[in-house]
């Protein structure tokens, strides 16, 4: 089905994009909703999900090594069972592919292509990524390694312009109301951590296969540090005004005046907004593909990137009326949706597993 193979490294250079693209942007402002001026302690808490996420799927990768969790889980639970998981977690990353795809045209259409239609530039999205996933994981690993030095460079450059507007005592009191609220904060972040999971999509086509959870581990780090970084940045500035902001990042970045001449560099924030949400669907888009031909027991996934591709922008259309609606999913459903769907039954899983293989061991000893 899937003849390419990828390095660990590329793997990482996936996942990072992939988490990091749409947390940046809104994260931040949900957070200090919960935590305040502690919101860049959240993070912390939220990677203890990403690790626990990234160690479950690669445990279960260990058990069944050349499956992914749509074939392995037929075996674990039973074939009905297994099915009816496989479909609930592929609607689950269709729906959610197009989520995030309405979420990035949201972004666009809101802050810079006003008169554009929103649907031009979901469908135009859609197509540029289905051509990726059609070249299969090889071409999608180059792509990140190509993209992410892309994707770091304007953050670093947008955090290394607003060091003349930093506010450092915005950081004071910490902990003020102890450590229940950046814990309520990382709820939120929690649930984009829990995407690592899509790794389990990835290890098979691992050409360094022993390498493949220090990778992810390592990238779960990266990912919690690029957000305490900028969740720092954006309470330096904004304060506590970071709570009411839809983008705190992007109302951060229009701060930036140099002699008053280099301004206005939101397209910086765009451009990272671009680059990340391109790698982040092509990576939903393909677990969805790959995963829909497994649970159809086809012998090739491309025949099915197409109609998948329709699906995703079906929902993006239809799912959520309003962006209103969009940034309260972000908020009230999809942490726990995905924490449950991605960290809580894998775990499950891996219990059963393991039990099962003792017990199997157990009776073929005696």
């Amino acid at each position: 089905m899937e003849k390419g193979k990828i390095s660990s490294l590329q793997m990482a250079f996936m996942m990072y994009p992939t988490i990091v693209a749409t947390a940046i942007i809104g994260v931040p402002g949900i957070t200090a909703k919960y935590a305040k001026t502690d919101l860049w302690l959240s993070p912390i808490f939220a990677a203890l999900i990403g690790y626990l996420t990234v160690y479950i799927a690669y445990k279960l990768h260990q058990l069944y090594p050349q499956q992914t969790v749509i074939q392995f889980s037929e075996q674990i639970i039973g074939r009905i069972p297994g099915k009816i998981f496989g479909f609930l977690l592929l609607f689950f990353y269709i729906q959610n592919t197009g989520l995030i795809l309405r979420g990035y045209a949201e972004f666009i259409v809101g802050s810079f292509l006003v008169r554009t239609p929103i649907s031009v530039i979901m469908a135009s999205m859609v197509l540029l990524c289905a051509f990726i996933v059609r070249g299969g994981i090889e071409v999608l690993g180059r792509a990140a390694e190509l993209f992410v030095p892309v994707f770091i460079f304007p953050i670093f450059i947008l955090i290394l312009l607003l060091i003349p507007d930093l506010e450092f005592k915005n950081i004071f009191p910490v902990l003020a109301d102890g450590v229940m609220p950046p814990i309520k904060g990382a709820i939120v972040p929690g649930g984009w951590f829990s995407e690592f999971f899509l790794i389990i999509f990835l290890l098979p086509f691992l050409a360094d296969m022993k390498k493949g959870m220090k990778s992810g581990m390592k990238s779960v780090f990266a990912v919690m540090m690029t957000l305490i970084v900028v969740n720092l940045t954006v309470l330096f500035v904004l304060g506590s005004t970071t709570s009411t902001k839809l983008y705190p990042l992007m109302n951060a970045s229009r701060y930036i005046s140099l002699a008053d001449f280099f301004e206005h560099v939101e397209s910086a924030a765009m451009a990272v907004w671009i680059v990340g949400a391109f790698v982040k669907i092509s990576v939903f888009y393909y677990a969805s593909a790959l995963g829909t031909a497994q649970w159809l027991n086809l012998s090739d996934y491309r025949p099915v990137v197409w109609p998948i591709g329709i699906l995703i922008v079906i929902f993006s259309l239809w799912s959520l009326p309003s962006t209103v609606d969009v940034s309260r999913n972000d908020v009230n459903v999809f942490p726990l949706q995905s924490i449950l769907m991605q960290t809580i039954i894998p775990l499950l899983l891996l219990v059963i597993a393991v039990v099962t293989k003792r017990n199997r061991k157990g009776t073929e000893t005696s």
